[in-house]
């Protein structure tokens, strides 16, 4: 009986793939052994062919797999090619189960999880069937290997003797073999939570296309692998799958499904006319003011064209940002509210992140056969094609942070540990907050000197932005009304949904909380970025090239003479040009024009204007931002060094301070500037003290 029925099933699948596959085994006939070995089957279309067949699939899919085979073996090919070894994968489930949702029901059937590809082994090959050589009488005998230990003879089929037995690689059959570290993506998480992982075995021909940091969607069987300490078998079980077939995604904002009636209302949405400013009103709108910040942060989630050039050379597309100021001002609630807008996104807080946590790392254990190395994945890697958002930059360790300059820029990681040499991409735009040096800013130092960064990671960055906290009558009361209000507008709400009683109607509620609301929906803000960046690359027409071509041209002139700074690099040029696309995207436009560059330079103007002037000269100077020293203090720590050689010659026993400070205040320097410059050199080993209050260089 049991025959007859498998023999239905293989017909089954047989009429299955007539009906359905004919053009796909054809060409996998012509591609067969070496280009192609599998054919991938979807499970919907198993579905709309016969119900129950798809769903005894689902559930016994080890069975109907090798049912599957039987027919593609048995099927009429139109060239004579025997598809002996070719395998059947379905995919195309018609929903993911969630990692940390697998139970034990689940064993044995067939099910789909997404997630990030956390450890990949090497691909190694795998004994499947061991033919052993009798060393006495010669004897092969051959023993199919299927659990996780090795199989040997217990005697000789020939002799009956109990070996000693060699393998027979040739007449043993091999197949490639991979395992996969798969863990659950950052963004589908609650807030605490500890991402969980399942591994993944695969073999033969889909081993060796992912590495570790891919989105991957993986279906397969799920089994069951007893656990043992001391030798001792448990009761408990761990979980691993047998992979079936593994897709990478490359889930951008590409990937969100975007309905016809979508597109209608994002393009309605982007001709009108105050676009920009409904925009800047649906980020974070429980936070008061900021527009010019939120504008910023609005053209770095559209983010500019990515260019590669024919060379073979690439221009990133991406925006970095970066947000210094002072404590309370709102800074890592914009991070949150960009982070949920980015469909691809990762948030990470200074303190608790590490270079190999925001990189990648090579890590020894237990993972595959025996200890060996494997690269796992970082925080920059986890958010490629999304953003990153680093909150407390201040707070990192150095060398942490100089991880980060090959992210930034060349938008790679490469890894080199253990042996391993490896680039990983890092395609994601950085937003980045930090407090200044000494906790707020201090209005009479230059805010150069107070950032408390590497000028080689701060001259990676776009744009700037300082947010001073300066008491200011009039916007402190809007600020204090906005916030009740924010607040009030949280107390109804939580009020009306937890109180059964409530005495306030659903109009009240509504009335006071449209005033917080954003705009635009947040669902629908990310429709329209990933709408926009799928189909938007504009290009710059010639009015626009001009009015930036001016601006930096016009900036860069001021540095002409001799003595006078340099105010900005080519680095800024770049950044003039990623915005502008940006901004070009916003209004879904094909070409950039006049009015996206005035836009996007006033930006840079007023970035430089708070953090590139030089508060002594009130001039442009790129190097307090890409060196951290403005040319104004270099030239008058050069002076007063010159200075205290100068006098050091004159006495046996070195500089007096005070003769140092008096000339320098006969040459035009402030005596409590020369006081500050001398301190510096002191701090840097520059001059040192043979005695009290004097002074030698070294």
């Amino acid at each position: 009986m049991a025959l007859a029925e498998d023999t239905e099933i293989i017909d089954a699948f047989e009429e299955f793939y007539r009906n359905y596959y004919r053009d796909e085994i054809g060409e996998l006939a012509r591609k067969y052994p070496n280009d192609q070995r599998s054919l991938y089957v979807s499970w919907n279309d198993l579905y709309r062919y016969d119900q129950d067949l798809a769903e005894q699939f689902r559930n016994q899919p080890t069975q109907l797999q090798e049912y599957a085979e039987e027919a593609l073996r048995l099927y009429d090919l139109p060239i004579d090619v025997s598809l002996g070894q070719a395998h059947v994968r379905v995919h195309d489930l018609p929903s993911a189960t969630e990692i940390r949702a697998i139970r034990a029901r689940h064993r044995g059937q067939l099910i789909a999880v997404q997630g990030i590809v956390r450890k990949a082994t090497d691909v190694r090959p795998k004994i499947q069937e061991a033919a052993f050589e009798c060393q006495r009488c010669g004897t092969l005998t051959r023993i199919p290997q299927t659990g996780g230990d090795f199989q040997e003879p217990h005697e000789c089929g020939g002799c009956e003797r109990q070996g000693p037995f060699r393998i027979n690689f040739d007449q043993s059959e091999f197949v490639d073999a991979q395992k996969l570290r798969v863990q659950e993506s950052p963004e589908g998480l609650r807030g605490g939570e500890t991402p969980q992982n399942i591994d993944v075995h695969i073999e033969d021909d889909v081993t060796g296309e992912v590495t570790a940091g891919d989105h991957v969607a993986v279906t397969g069987v799920l089994h069951l692998d007893q656990q043992e300490s001391q030798g001792q078998k448990s009761a408990m079980f761990d979980i691993y799958m047998d992979g079936v077939a593994v897709e990478i995604e490359d889930e951008q904002f590409e990937e969100m499904d975007i309905t016809d009636e979508d597109k209608r209302e994002i393009v309605e949405l982007s001709s009108e006319p105050g676009i920009y400013e409904r925009m800047v009103d649906s980020v974070a709108p429980s936070i008061y003011g900021y527009e010019e910040e939120k504008l910023a942060m609005i053209l770095q989630l559209f983010s500019g064209v990515t260019k590669h050039l024919p060379d073979g050379s690439r221009i990133r597309g991406d925006l970095h940002m970066l947000l210094i100021g002072d404590p309370g001002t709102g800074k890592s609630a914009l991070l949150q509210y960009i982070r949920n807008i980015a469909p691809r996104s990762v948030y990470t807080s200074g303190k608790g992140s590490s270079a190999a946590g925001l990189t990648a790392s090579a890590v020894r254990d237990d993972f595959g056969e025996g200890q060996q190395w494997s690269l796992e994945a970082g925080a920059l890697v986890l958010a490629d094609q999304g953003i990153a958002a680093v909150d407390e930059l201040d707070k990192m360790r150095t060398e942490d942070r100089s991880a980060m300059h090959e992210a930034l820029e060349q938008q790679s990681i490469s890894v080199s540990k253990a042996g391993i040499n490896a680039t990983l991409k890092s395609r994601c735009s950085l937003l980045g907050a930090a407090n200044p040096k000494y906790g707020r800013f201090d209005q009479y130092e230059p805010i150069g000197e107070q950032i408390d960064l590497e000028p080689a990671l701060i001259s990676r960055f776009d744009l700037i932005f300082t947010v001073t906290d300066k008491p200011d009558e009039e916007r402190d009361r809007d600020l204090a009304e906005h916030i009740i209000q924010t607040n009030y507008a949280g107390e109804l709400h939580t009020h009306r949904t937890e109180t059964a009683a409530s005495d306030y109607s659903e109009e009240e509620v509504e009335a006071v909380t449209n005033e917080v609301a954003p705009v635009i929906e947040p669902e629908l803000l990310r429709k329209y970025i990933a709408y926009a960046k799928r189909n938007v690359f504009p290009t710059m027409t010639e009015d626009a090239k001009e009015v930036i071509e001016n601006f930096y041209v016009d900036l860069r002139s001021r540095g002409s003479d001799e003595d006078s700074p340099i105010p900005v690099t080519a680095r800024k040029l770049e950044a003039l040009v990623r915005l502008a696309e940006a901004s070009a995207r916003v209004r879904l436009s094909d070409t950039i024009e006049e009015e996206d560059a005035e836009r996007v330079t006033s930006i840079v103007r007023s970035c430089l204007e708070d953090i590139g002037m030089d508060p002594e000269t009130g001039e442009f100077d790129a190097d307090i931002v890409e060196t951290g020293t403005s040319k104004t203090q270099r030239d008058r720590i050069k002076n007063v060094k010159g200075l205290i050689s100068e006098v050091e010659e004159e006495y046996d026993e070195g500089a007096p301070v005070d003769e140092v400070l008096d000339r320098a205040e006969a040459t035009g320097i402030e005596r409590s500037k020369a006081e500050h410059e001398i301190e510096k050199l002191r701090r840097q080993g520059d001059v040192y003290e043979p005695q009290t209050d004097y002074l030698r260089t070294v």
